[in-house]
Parts: structure tokens; C-alpha cells; sequence
């Protein structure tokens, strides 16, 4: 995740600013304004980023090669690291001085960020374990944690003199670095690994005390250079725990010694298997190259013995990583290794999984099949992913680096888990490889801009998971999903380009947001070709790069021919939310009268209600319901494009209980569920149905004009569905420019050789719309309370939230 203070892009360079400013020409008009072009926010193109989005002809950035070593203390919880740095200055300018990132420095209570928000004293009786150990402290005592530099000096081993500021730190170099010359540097260092489980943080370890183990994620661990570029200078915002990071390509050559019996996983490929691995391991993780499955390198029967008896002594593994911006690794004696070569773009990558046995029955059948779907169909949408490995921790936390990624998702202990949980992994799982791509390959400085990988991930992500599953839940995508976050009052909302340390609501600004804006960008402005297109040289354009939010804009429009700026200036810059209603409708004559059957719209667990029951109330659930279908346009689509396929259709292995539940093949041990339930709470709903002002109905002569309003702020196109009285319906899709010539307010007219029963706009809910209300106009029938329920259940569903896990109770 990242925050921002919210930057204003000028002419020459980013500028802080309060907010990413929608600046108008025209304030006090009702046109001109939403559909100005973006000129006055941008920054003006150069030599280095041209005016198409493309690096221009003199693009350059900065490099930076590693050598390092390591060493995991595991009784003293202590990581100690020397490292060699030659950085190279690519850049035009002369260097007076470097900046490193001291990100473990967070944890401390001296050298942190210093930054705050709001606390408060405890309500009523909270005990003392409700309440942080740091809770009510003024940073009066040094806690022990971050960096200890132990020495710092030139290539010949003279010191080298630096200044700590924070989580930041200043080397002065003996001369000003001249443009294409290099530095050689050696830091020693060590620090006091957290408790990532009590303290937080994106690295440390967790402790499982009944069987008194470890396990290692190790990110975020040693002294990288800042990033110094040329639309910023150094990027060397304080690192507060959420903004991430801005960082520098180079090559890694890292040697980690750890306990012998660790199991390691690392960003880039280990060279000296044939040395820590024994010759059957090794055996199978060959076979793993050419496997169609998952082979297990380590089984969870050799994972629970290590376990119980911890071997003496060490080993040292030993990675290459070429071309990446970071390295974390990972450690411990408690994993289970899985593996399975696959082939992008004609060459093979690993896909590894590293998992506990608390977490196996989720991860066994999953976890590596999915890094292998996320790979390929990234790749589909962007560029053949270019690395040799792609891996999966399990670690109750979700975070990305390159090649290696951290990820959450445990069953209960019987082995058992809700449906909610699997999602949940699949797609942290999807999320957190996809990194791979956004922003570990295309490189945007996540400090700086959330939503340049956040978001751009998020949206790929929906991608991906409608082509694992056509059913799958996903949250961040659909227009729909958004709503709720729009209609937030403005005070609770800030622009999409804005800081991530100042966002309130951090998730639907960096991600949801977004995410969704591509989509409907994709599916309702631009069209799936046109888009597919124009991301992909945007991707292949920034690939191992530095791009920034300009260089999106403007490749999107040179590559599709789209006039955008409307677009982002509404959906980026502003806070407005998309409010189209449908204000009046003139016809002819003639009035239309049928009534809805309500009835017929209520829908049990089980199937449909008998007659009567839409105004009774609801039975309390005696198990979690199925997902509820609700289509969003892609996935209608997707199903309708005979040329795609989706993972779980094909893979017998993947179709689990709940992929049967969802399609009522498998059914539920009513009886068990009751015996459960005893000492259960349940709700019951009403199914009571929304109320709605009659409207007038009209028909007879067959010409009609819509009068449309803009009552939330945002122009978007106006979907209009036309249903006739001989039942058959009619879609126009109105261009957004219908809005250019006044902002509030359109009209069209209409000649149809039928009579109209209903109107609707925005039929599949794919602009976003926060008022449905106001969309409808004729013979509409109004949803139960219980369907809107529904609805927004199956947007959010997670755990099986007081009901029966229905895995539990299957028969």
C-alpha cells in the first residue's frame, strides 16, 4: 500500500501541493469545464518523456548492483548483513551525496518517521491486553529495534561519513559523482528481527509456540538506494508503513545463511541447490521443471518432522537476481515446498509455493496452479513475464516483492475452511504475483502514486480472477462495488492522485477506485480491443522503467485514439461521484399500468418462495448461502467470448466443495447444521419490498425524449435500455461528449417502431452510479429488501459470518 501528499504535476517537475489539483479555466460555467484537456495539470513533455507517453530519446535512470551476505540468528532473532553497492550514476547531473532507505528504522522508537494520527484513551473496561504496549508512550525509551550500521566505507576501506535522518540515510560522498561514472560502497549492519504478528510491519517473523517454531519473511531487510530521477530528484519520503517504495533496477548476488534445516525461498534463482538440497530433493525439483502438477520437493510428512526435531548447525544459499528493484527471502523449518514449471513467452518459470501444514489443505491444490494462471494471463494483458521463478509464501500477511511474494489463507484445524477464506487466498495469491508486473517490472515510485501499482495491479487482478473462475466473488472491478465508497460525504474522500500518507479510506481509494475506472474504461468507453491495446503499450513502453501518472494518461490516448482527458480529470482528480438519473420522459399519449410481481422476484437458499412469502419474514440461514450470481458486464461478456476459457472449468482439482456448492451439486446435512446451531445467534431478514413512487406511464404514439440530469458531478456515458411491451429490449449506448455542451443536463430524442413499457439507464451497473433510483422510468419492477441484501453479501463475502461453515456439514 502507499500514500501521498498529494502532488500538483507543473511544468518542469512535482511540486507539493494540498491536493492533485482539477484546475478549470471555466469555473463559473456550465460547460468547458469537465472536457477541458489536461495541458494546465500535466507535466510539459521533454527530452526525457515525450508528449505521445513514450521515454523520449534522452530517457535515462539510475542503477544500482548488490552484493551481499547475511546471516539468520534464529535463537537470538538477530539478522546481521554486510553488503557491497556499486551504483551508477546514469543521470546528467553531478552527485554531492546518495540516499539509502533504512526502512527497518520504522520499528524504532527514536528513528522512525515520526509521523502521527489521532489516539485516544481505551472505552470502558479494556483489559490490558486489549490495549498496544505502545499505547500512551512519548517515545522516551530506545526499544532496540532498526538498522545498526555497523561501518560504512569507500571501495578501499576508508570511512565514509553519513548522516541517519529517520528511516532515511545521507552518505556525503569525497567528490561530486560525474555523470556516467560509478561509486563503490561497503555498509556493515545488523538488527533485532520483529515479532511482525504483535508489532507489525511488512517483514520479521511469526512465532507458532505449539510446536516452537519459526517462520522467517524476511523484507525490507537491508540498507537500497533511493531513487533519483528526472521528473523528482531523490524520492526520499520518510517510510511510515504505508507508502511504499521507490527503488532502483540493478543486479543482486546474495548469500544467506541460516539454520540447516531451513527451507528458503528468495527473489531470483538459487545456484547452489546441488550443495543445501539432499540428491532427492534435488531429484524432484527437476522433475518439478517439466511437471504438468505441483510436484512436492519437501512433503508435509518431512515439514512436520522438522518440526519436532530442529537439526544443528547451518547452510549457506546462495541467489542471483538480475534486473529487479529489491530482494526478500523467506525461511523456515516448518514448510512444505511445492513447484511446477510452466512456459510464458517460451521460456520456463518456476512457480513455487512455500507453506506451513496449518495452512496445506488450502494450499496444496492452489496455491502453485495460481501463481501459474496469474503469470500467464498477466502476460496475456501485458508482456511475456520475463523472470525464472514466481513464488508464494504462506504467512498470514499479504505483500509483494519481486519473485517472491507473502500471502495469508490457513484452514481451521480440522482441516476445514469457508469459503471466504479460499477466495480470500486466491486472491491475495493473484494479487500479490501480479506485483510481479505492476510495479516490480513497470516501475512507478508507489510512494509517490498508490494507485500507479495498486490500482493498475487491482484492475489486472479482476482480469485474472474472472478467467480463474467465472463465478469468482471478485471486489475490485465491478462498477457496482464501488458505490458505496462514492456516495461517502466529500469530507471522507480525496482524489484518486493523491498521497497515500493522507488518504482516510486507503483501500477503495488506491485500489478500488482505480481499478474500477479501468474497467469501465475498458468495457463501457473505450471497448475491450481498443484498451487491450493501448495498456499493453503503456506496459511494454515502461517495462523496467520509471513511469509516472502523465506517462499513463497520454500513452492510453496516443495508442487508442481516445480523447481521455475528460476521464481523468473526472475519475482521478475530483471526488465527484456518477449520479445520471433520468429527470423526465415526453411521449405522445397513452399510459402504461401493470403492476411488478413481487412474488416472483424473492428468492430463498434453496430456490424460489411460495406465494405470499415476499412480505414475510425471513427464516434465520442455517448454513452460509451460496455465492449469489450477480453478473457484472465482464463476466457476461467473458462467457459469451466462446474464445476464453476459465482455469477451474478445466482443472478437476481446483473444482473443491464450494465450486460445487455455488452450482448446486453437492448438498448440505440440514440435521448436523441444526445440532451446530444450537448455541448460534441467528438473524432473521425481512423480505419486505422497497417502496417506489408510482411514475407515469406512457404510450400510444412512439416518440420520445429523455431528459436526463447530472445530479452527482461526474459525466460518463449514458447506457439506455429500452424494454417493450411485446418484452423485447433495445440497448443505445450515448457517447459522453452528449455532455460537452452543458454539464448538468441532456436530452435525445427517440422514433421507435414499438411501444416502450420501461426505460432504464445503466441496466448492468457499470458506471457506477450511486442512485439506481433515479435510473428507471416505466413499468420497473422494485427489489425486495432481502435481494438488495443479497446483493451487497455477495460483493463482501468472506467468512461464514456466524453461520455454519458449510464445508463442515457437507454431504
Amino acid at each position: 500500500m502507499k500514500r501521498f501528499y498529494a502532488y500538483l504535476l507543473t511544468s518542469a517537475s512535482i511540486v507539493g501541493s494540498a491536493i492533485a489539483q482539477d484546475i478549470q479555466n471555466n469555473p463559473g460555467s456550465n460547460h468547458g469545464n469537465k472536457f477541458e484537456q489536461l495541458g494546465t495539470i500535466l507535466t510539459t513533455p521533454n527530452e526525457q518523456r515525450t508528449a505521445s507517453g513514450a521515454p523520449g530519446n534522452k530517457y535515462w535512470q539510475q542503477r544500482a548492483d548488490y552484493n551481499i551476505k547475511a546471516t539468520l540468528d534464529e535463537k537470538k532473532l538477530l539478522l546481521t548483513g554486510s553488503e557491497t553497492v556499486t551504483y551508477f550514476n546514469n543521470s546528467p547531473d553531478p552527485l554531492t551525496y546518495i540516499w539509502l532507505q533504512l526502512d527497518e528504522n520504522q520499528h524504532n522508537t527514536f528513528k522512525n518517521s515520526g509521523y502521527q494520527t489521532s489516539s485516544v484513551m481505551p472505552r470502558g473496561g479494556a483489559s490490558t491486553a486489549t490495549i498496544d504496549k505502545n499505547a500512551g508512550r512519548n517515545g522516551d525509551v530506545d526499544n532496540g529495534y532498526g538498522i545498526n550500521i555497523l561501518k560504512l566505507t569507500d571501495a578501499l576501506g576508508k570511512k565514509i561519513p553519513y548522516t541517519v535522518n529517520k528511516t532515511m540515510m545521507r552518505i556525503d560522498l569525497p567528490t561530486p559523482l560525474a555523470p556516467g561514472k560509478q561509486y563503490v560502497f561497503n555498509i556493515d549492519w545488523n538488527y533485532k528481527i520483529t515479532d511482525r504478528m504483535t508489532i507489525g510491519g511488512r517483514g520479521g517473523y511469526e512465532y507458532f509456540p505449539e510446536d516452537k517454531n519459526y517462520l522467517f519473511t524476511m523484507a525490507q531487510w537491508f540498507p537500497r538506494l533511493c531513487v533519483y530521477s528526472d521528473f523528482q530528484g531523490w524520492q526520499h519520503h520518510q517510510f511510515t508503513g504505508r507508502g511504499e517504495f521507490a527503488l532502483t533496477f540493478g543486479n543482486y548476488k546474495v548469500a544467506l545463511t541460516v539454520p540447516s534445516d531451513h527451507v528458503v525461498g528468495g527473489t531470483g534463482e538459487c545456484t547452489n541447490y546441488a550443495a543445501v538440497l539432499s540428491p532427492a530433493r534435488l531429484a524432484k525439483f527437476n522433475q518439478a521443471k517439466t511437471s504438468k502438477v505441483p510436484v512436492e520437493i519437501v512433503t508435509l510428512a518431512e515439514a512436520k518432522k522438522a518440526e519436532l526435531s530442529p537439526a544443528a548447525g547451518t547452510k549457506t544459499y546462495n541467489f542471483v537476481a538480475n534486473n529487479v528493484r529489491d530482494f526478500a527471502w523467506t525461511s523456515s523449518r516448518k514448510f512444505v515446498w511445492d513447484a511446477m514449471g510452466v512456459n510464458v513467452g517460451g521460456r520456463t518459470t518456476m512457480c513455487m509455493s512455500f507453506f506451513s501444514k496449518e495452512s496445506y489443505n488450502l494450499w496444496a491444490p492452489y496455491s502453485t496452479r495460481v501463481i501459474a494462471h496469474t503469470v500467464k494471463t498477466y502476460s496475456d494483458f501485458t508482456f511475456a513475464y520475463p523472470y525464472p521463478t514466481a513464488q508464494s509464501v504462506e504467512a498470514s500477511n499479504g505483500m509483494e516483492y519481486p519473485m517472491i511474494c507473502f500471502n495469508n489463507g490457513r484452514t481451521e484445524k480440522d482441516g476445514t475452511y469457508t469459503e471466504g477464506v479460499k477466495n480470500g487466498m486466491i486472491g491475495v495469491i493473484t494479487h500479490e504475483v501480479g506485483h510481479n508486473f505492476f510495479p516490480m517490472i513497470v516501475n512507478s515510485d508507489e510512494r509517490q502514486w498508490s494507485w500507479m501499482d495498486e490500482g493498475l495491479n487491482s484492475f489486472v487482478e479482476y482480469l485474472t480472477e474472472e478467467l480463474w473462475d467465472n463465478k469468482f466473488p471478485t471486489k475490485r472491478g465491478p462498477a457496482y462495488a464501488i458505490v458505496d465508497y462514492m456516495k461517502l460525504p466529500k469530507d471522507q474522500l480525496e482524489p484518486i492522485m493523491s498521497n497515500s500518507e493522507n488518504i482516510i479510506q486507503f483501500g477503495p481509494n488506491a485500489y478500488a477506485k482505480p481499478a474500477t475506472g479501468l474497467n469501465i474504461l475498458r468495457e463501457t468507453i473505450m471497448g475491450r480491443e481498443l484498451f487491450d491495446y493501448a495498456f499493453k503499450e503503456y506496459s511494454r513502453r515502461w517495462a523496467f522503467k520509471h513511469p509516472t501518472p502523465a506517462d499513463f494518461f497520454r500513452t492510453m490516448e496516443d495508442a487508442s485514439g481516445e480523447d481521455l482527458d475528460w476521464f481523468w480529470r473526472g475519475w482521478f482528480y475530483g471526488t465527484n461521484p456518477v449520479d445520471i438519473s433520468i429527470d423526465s420522459v415526453k411521449v405522445a399519449k397513452g399510459e402504461l399500468t401493470d403492476k411488478p410481481d413481487l412474488n416472483a422476484m424473492f428468492t430463498t437458499v434453496a430456490g424460489r418462495a411460495p406465494a405470499g412469502a415476499a412480505t414475510a419474514n425471513r427464516t434465520p440461514r442455517l448454513v452460509a448461502a451460496p455465492l449469489v450470481n450477480v453478473d457484472d458486464i465482464s463476466k457476461q461478456r467473458n462467457r459469451a467470448d466462446k474464445s476464453l476459457s476459465f482455469y477451474t472449468d478445466k482443472d478437476p482439482v481446483t473444482q473443491d466443495f464450494y465450486w460445487k456448492y455455488d452450482r448446486g451439486m453437492v448438498s448440505i446435512d440440514e440435521e448436523k447444521a441444526k445440532e451446530l446451531l444450537k448455541n448460534v445467534q441467528r438473524t432473521a431478514f425481512s423480505t419486505e419490498p422497497l417502496t417506489e413512487e408510482d411514475k407515469a406511464r406512457f404510450g400510444g404514439k412512439f416518440f420520445y425524449e429523455l431528459n436526463f440530469g447530472n445530479k452527482g458531478g461526474l459525466v460518463m456515458p449514458i447506457i439506455v435500455q429500452f424494454t417493450y411491451k411485446d418484452g423485447t429490449t433495445e440497448i443505445d449506448r450515448i457517447p459522453v461528449q452528449i455532455w460537452r455542451l452543458n454539464e448538468k443536463k441532456a436530452s435525445k430524442f427517440y422514433i421507435t417502431s414499438k411501444e416502450v413499457a420501461s426505460i432504464q439507464i445503466d441496466p448492468f451497473r457499470e458506471t457506477a452510479d450511486i442512485d439506481e433510483e433515479n435510473n428507471k422510468w416505466g413499468d420497473m419492477p422494485s427489489a425486495s429488501k432481502f435481494q438488495v441484501f443479497k446483493q451487497k453479501a455477495a460483493a463482501a463475502r468472506g467468512s461464514s459470518g456466524g453461520a455454519v461453515n458449510p464445508m463442515q456439514v457437507g454431504k
